[in-house]
C-alpha cells in the first residue's frame, strides 16, 4: 500500500480489487452536507457482492452518515449512489422503495414495535410490502428466529428479551425482506458486554454466509477477525482502505495510527 505524502489531501486506498463478486454499491463522489457542515466530502467506493466491509473511524468522521445514504435516509448534494445496478433517486418513491427492499438496516437501538410480538415484528415488513400471505410469512419469520438463536421467542413481547435478544430479532426482521445488502450502525453500542458476542456471532455467521455487509463498528477485534476490508474514515473521507492486517498491523497514516494508539490508552 502506497504512503501518501500529504495526508491531509491525499489519503491512502488500496484499489478496489477484491476476489469476491460483482460490485454490488458503487458510491461515486458523494458529499452530504448539514447546512455549511460538510459531513461526507466526496467518497468513492465500490462493494461488492458477498463482500463484509468494516467501516471505523473517530465519532463525527461521517460513517454512519454514509450508511444511512446508501439505505436512502439521508438525502445527499452531490454524486451518485447505486445498489444492484439501480440508482438512488429520492425524487422517485418508486425508485426508493424498490432500493429499500434491496437493503436492509440494523441501527443501535433496536427499533422494534413494542406493541407487537416478536413474530409479529418479523412479518410486519414482508406482508405490508412484499403482499406475502400470513403463513408464509409466519413460516419465515420463525426459520429466521431460528437461524438467530431465539426459536423459543416468537410469540415473546420486546419488553420481555434482553438487549441482545432485541437485537437478535432486530437482524432476523430486516433479514426478512431478503436484502442484497445489510447494514449495521454500531449495532452492540447499546449493549451490555457480556451481550456483545451473542449479537456478533450472528452477524460473523451472516458473513460465512456470503451476506454483503457494510458495518459501523468500534469492535476491532470483532472488524480484523470478520472482515475482507476495512474502510478508516477521517473528517468525512475515505482515509485509508486495506485488508484487516494492513490496517491494523501497518497503518500508513498517522491519523490511522493515532486513531488505533487511543483504543489502547
Amino acid at each position: 500500500m502506497a504512503t501518501a505524502t500529504d495526508t491531509s489531501a491525499s489519503p491512502v486506498a488500496a484499489p478496489d480489487a477484491s476476489p469476491v463478486g460483482r460490485p454490488i454499491v458503487e458510491i461515486t463522489a458523494l458529499r452530504k452536507s448539514y447546512d455549511t457542515n460538510e459531513v461526507l466530502k466526496g467518497i468513492d467506493l465500490k462493494v461488492r457482492k458477498g463482500e463484509v466491509i468494516a467501516i471505523i473511524g473517530k465519532s463525527g468522521s461521517g460513517k454512519s452518515t454514509l450508511l444511512r445514504c446508501v439505505n436512502g435516509l439521508e438525502v445527499f448534494q452531490e454524486g451518485a449512489l447505486s445498489v444492484d445496478g439501480q440508482k438512488l433517486m429520492h425524487e422517485s418513491p418508486t425508485a426508493m422503495r424498490a432500493l429499500r427492499q434491496q437493503v436492509g438496516m440494523i441501527f443501535q437501538s433496536f427499533n422494534l414495535f413494542p406493541h407487537l410480538s416478536v413474530g409479529r415484528n418479523i412479518m410486519l415488513a414482508p406482508t405490508l410490502v412484499k403482499a406475502r400471505d400470513a403463513k408464509a410469512a409466519e413460516a419465515q419469520a420463525r426459520k429466521l428466529l431460528e437461524r438467530v438463536g431465539l426459536a423459543e421467542k416468537f410469540d415473546a413481547m420486546p419488553e420481555q428479551l434482553s438487549g441482545g435478544q432485541q437485537q437478535r430479532v432486530a437482524i432476523a426482521r430486516a433479514l426478512a425482506m431478503e436484502p442484497q445488502v445489510l447494514l449495521c450502525d454500531e449495532i452492540t453500542s447499546a449493549l451490555d458486554p457480556e451481550l456483545v458476542g451473542e449479537v456478533l456471532r450472528v452477524v460473523e455467521s451472516l458473513a460465512l454466509e456470503g451476506m454483503t455487509l457494510m458495518m459501523v463498528t468500534h469492535e476491532m477485534a470483532f472488524a480484523r477477525k470478520v472482515s475482507d476490508r476495512v474502510i478508516f474514515m477521517h473528517q468525512g473521507r475515505v482515509h485509508e482502505t486495506g485488508a484487516p492486517a494492513e490496517i491494523f498491523g501497518n497503518p500508513q497514516t498517522p491519523e490511522l495510527q493515532q486513531f488505533l494508539s487511543s483504543l489502547h490508552d
